[in-house]
């Protein structure tokens, strides 16, 4: 297959790569070819990737003809690698993704800012965004925060990375989602959640709810209309699915793949917009 169907609803929907963490890239674009998602994100673990996992990933990306929207991820921490984070970018750019999926546990936020500002200069010959996401999760606890340090950057590939479990859980408002440059968010990730709220100082908690305890679009209680509302119109949604049950219940990747899917478009066709 040389080309991909137009889009079924107003955003394009990406595969994220956290629905399947067990699995390589290239079955991860195979499954998210297989039902009906418009693109897909992939892992790159710099210190395991090699030569034949992006020619796999290649070939894959090839025979589905699917986009790639994201690459994922680096994590910044005092300790770490400047090479391992520019890999990940390297690995993304000869994949042709268009952003690249950025943390940051550095408490400096100084220091986060002046790596950041080094991988958007390293991206620069892709074009490819460097979205910083936040989370309670994270040294970059919510909106106002990653705000501050992409406005320090000041490069025109930093970005913002939306997720409506982090927006939830830390407190981040839709107005000041609403208030931002649209410029600064080039993609957005999607999921439902459930109403409870793991305690911000318990860290095994607040992992396991963003990794284990996702809901399907609609299945949860987060004002999602209300937050697409709040996105950039048309913005693609990678649908960042983790969840434990869903593994449990589908361990198959195409079966889990298109249960996703089938969620997410009833989802969007119930509200008007499929």
């Amino acid at each position: 297959m040389t080309g991909v169907a137009a889009p079924r609803t107003a955003n394009p929907l990406s595969l994220a790569s956290g629905v399947l963490p067990e699995f390589g890239a290239a079955t991860v674009i195979a499954a998210a070819r297989a039902a009906g998602f418009d693109a897909a994100g992939i892992w790159v673990e710099p210190g395991e990737w090699s030569a034949g996992d992006t020619r796999e990933a290649r070939a894959a990306l090839a025979a589905t003809g699917l986009p790639l929207l994201d690459v994922e991820v680096i994590w910044i921490k005092p300790d770490s690698r400047i090479d391992d984070h520019r890999k990940v970018i390297d690995v993304g750019a000869d994949l042709g993704a268009a952003n690249v999926l950025c943390v940051s546990s550095d408490p400096d936020p100084d220091a986060t800012a002046a790596k950041l500002a080094a991988l958007c200069r390293h991206a620069e010959g892709s074009g490819m965004r460097v979205a910083l996401e936040f989370g309670i999760f994270t040294a970059v606890k919510d909106l106002a925060q990653a705000s501050a340090i992409v406005a320090a950057v000041a490069h025109p590939l930093a970005a913002i990375l939306i997720d409506p479990i982090h927006v939830d859980r830390s407190g981040t408002s839709l107005a000041q989602i609403a208030a931002l440059d649209p410029r600064l968010l080039p993609y957005a990730q999607f999921c439902d959640a459930r109403a409870t709220r793991p305690d911000p100082a318990d860290f095994d908690a607040v992992i396991t709810d963003a990794i284990d305890l996702r809901e399907h679009c609609g299945a949860g209680s987060l004002p999602l209309a209300a937050m697409l509302a709040a996105l950039p119109a048309g913005v693609p949604l990678s649908i960042e699915l983790r969840s434990k049950a869903l593994r449990e219940a589908h361990p198959d990747p195409v079966v889990r793949a298109c249960a996703v899917a089938a969620a997410t478009r009833a989802w969007f066709d119930a509200q008007g917009a499929g």
